[in-house]
């Protein structure tokens, strides 16, 4: 890990173009559990069908009661070690830009400004018949839009759905241009997400890949640590701010 850690550390202090991707295992170390890992309505369905746009149109009852828990699930959970670092380097110019999978809004929270939400926010709900939007709080209280009667669901894309066209298209652009791309807690198993660091790559980016279990896109990365995310930033931001030195390439 130490020369991997390293190595991450001499190629952001020196990139001019830094992209982070992050998943899951970005939330899931301030203990927001991954919403597939729920109980309750899993015992009869499976994510796919409550978090669907079929289930918006077929299930509406369960839908909102799957949304209105995880959204109640957010309520206490706050940004992590991580986040406030990926924060902080972006403000040290370290950092250009956040992709993330996860629609939990914590790297906003955490400060971050330039976040592409893929998956959109669980921060937000919107009405399906005019588009109407509302704090998220507001679902605990009613489904329906005060505006026109619609029904309202969360601002995030379900299944079934194309995902937000105007992040995508800016994610993989600036995947394209980066001279180094991080991604921090996903299995890269999520498609079209997941080509956006061989993307990166075949641009010639160095690409670094942090998360608990191997992926896929091991072999292709400059550098792979399966460990704690906060560990790793942590180790990695403790490099840059004393600008040790590294040792040879």
């Amino acid at each position: 890990m130490n020369k991997t850690v390293e190595a991450l550390a001499r190629v952001l202090a020196s990139s001019d173009s830094t992209i982070v991707f992050t998943g899951a295992g970005m939330s899931t170390e301030s203990g927001l559990p991954d919403f597939r890992s729920s109980e309750g309505l899993w015992g009869k369905y499976r994510p796919e069908e409550l978090a669907s746009a079929e289930a918006l149109n077929r299930n509406f009852e369960n839908f909102v009661t799957f949304y209105r828990s995880r959204i109640d699930s957010m309520g206490d959970v706050k940004p992590n070690r991580g986040h406030e670092i990926l924060a902080a380097w972006e403000e040290k110019g370290l950092v250009n830009a956040i992709v993330t999978q996860n629609v939990d809004g914590l790297h906003q929270a955490a400060g971050s400004k330039k976040v592409l939400e893929l998956h959109g926010t669980l921060r937000r709900v919107r009405c399906q018949a005019c588009g109407a939007e509302y704090p998220a709080a507001d679902y605990a209280k009613r489904a329906d839009c005060a505006k026109c009667g619609g029904k309202l669901r969360p601002a995030v894309a379900l299944f079934g759905e194309m995902l937000p066209e105007d992040a995508l298209s800016e994610a993989f652009s600036l995947s394209a241009s980066c001279s180094l791309f991080i991604v921090l807690g996903s299995s890269l198993t999520v498609s079209p997400a997941n080509m956006m660091p061989e993307r990166a790559k075949s641009g010639g980016a160095a690409l670094f890949i942090v998360n608990k279990t191997p992926t896929h896109l091991d072999g292709m990365a400059d550098g792979v640590v399966n460990a704690s995310i906060g560990d790793v930033l942590v180790a990695v931001d403790d490099l840059v701010q004393k600008q040790q030195p590294f040792g040879p390439e």
